[in-house]
């Protein structure tokens, strides 16, 4: 039970956060055009790297899978949610459902799995305990 609440609640409170914010028929704002294209795509980015560095720590640190495996896992379920997510809003009134969006989303996976890479590889992340 430790295990869940420790490695795994987080990405699944995440997760459910996005397909809350997802689920929301268009969230207005003031500014121009091109900020607000800006700041949403960024903010997707942002979303969907933390969901991968989450479930990258819930597969590492808490089921023990060897880093590159957990690495790439986290990599294909951020994606693959990513995908899901937009398939969801296709049912959402006022959102759409565009494979640039799942792009979007995946950059941002990407980059947060070069991120933990590079950690590992310089040794700043953790080892895990056995």
């Amino acid at each position: 039970m430790k295990k869940l609440i420790t490695y795994w609640l987080p990405p699944i409170l995440w997760a459910s956060g996005i397909f809350y914010l997802s689920g929301l028929s268009g969230l207005a704002s003031n500014m121009t055009v091109f900020w607000d294209v800006f700041w949403r795509k960024l903010f997707h980015a942002i979303e969907f790297g933390v969901l991968n560095l989450l479930l990258w720590r819930a597969l590492f640190y808490g089921e023990s899978i060897n880093f590159k495996k957990a690495l790439g896992w986290s990599l294909f379920l951020t994606i693959l949610y990513a995908a899901s997510d937009e398939l969801h809003q296709y049912f959402v009134p006022n959102r759409q459902c565009r494979w640039q969006d799942v792009m979007q989303d995946s950059l941002g996976s990407v980059a947060m799995t070069g991120g933990i890479f590079l950690l590992q590889r310089i040794g700043i992340l953790k080892e895990r305990q056995n």
